[in-house]
């Protein structure tokens, strides 16, 4: 017989945040694993490890198909989609194309795009200073956002050194929907230690009001797989027990 903790492990797949890679929930993994679950953080195509492959030609579509293979090459099924800022971009167009994989979907502080909109089309403020800010460096490429305030010092070191340049084309890619919006179980996690230009509280409001959707709230900042995971391991743990 299946022990109970094997009966409700669960695969997280995770789909990272723009500038980021796998790398960035290292203290994620221990938790994941004494709660029984498998974390797989796969780093997109020219970001994190894989910076070296960085080209103009990188867009969202690439990051999908990143993930998709992922999906594939492991054999991955009955997937807990986790979907973390730029990720929910990603994470929506890998659960359209992968359905049979795909078990259920978590927004964590992330973009809920639909059919034919782009991350600035849900980002209108961040388009222009984003592609003056891609023109005065490489031309393609996006320096990195400053982390949250409240990230500790050790922790602002590490990212800071291992942030990359984010292709803006990954910006600007329209999403579609093969098969319109996503029928399986939807979570949304809320951060609420808000910047100002709040982005991710238009997404709050709709998924909080909407059919379909379980919404949670995570005292925490924008990145609580570095700031507060264990909180957010319980949020996580919650959704899928």
């Amino acid at each position: 017989m299946e022990t109970p903790m094997a009966a409700r492990a669960k695969t997280f797949l995770l789909c990272h945040g723009a500038w980021s890679g796998g790398w960035a929930w290292k203290k994620v993994h221990p938790l994941m694993a004494e709660a029984g679950h498998r974390l797989v953080t796969p780093t997109y195509t020219g970001l994190g490890e894989r910076a070296h492959l960085a080209s103009p030609a990188i867009d969202l579509d690439t990051h999908i198909q990143d993930i998709l293979n992922v999906i594939k090459f492991e054999d991955l099924g009955d997937i807990v989609l986790l979907g973390h800022s730029y990720g929910g971009m990603v994470a929506t167009g890998v659960a359209d194309r992968a359905r049979e994989r795909v078990r259920r979907l978590i927004y964590l502080d992330a973009f809920v795009p639909g059919d034919g909109q782009s991350l600035f089309d849900l980002n209108e403020g961040g388009r222009e200073p984003m592609r003056r800010a891609a023109a005065s460096g490489d031309g393609y490429r996006i320096p990195p956002n400053p982390p949250p305030p409240d990230t500790p010092q050790a922790d602002l070191d590490w990212l800071n050194a291992r942030r990359v340049p984010m292709p803006i084309k990954c910006f600007e890619t329209k999403l579609r929907l093969e098969h319109g919006e996503p029928t399986i179980p939807r979570s949304y996690i809320y951060c609420t230690r808000i910047p100002p230009g709040d982005v991710f509280g238009q997404f709050a409001t709709r998924t909080k009001n909407e059919k379909g959707w379980r919404y949670f709230e995570l005292d925490a900042s924008h990145a609580p797989n570095v700031t507060a995971p264990e909180a957010l391991m319980a949020v996580l743990d919650e959704i899928v027990a």
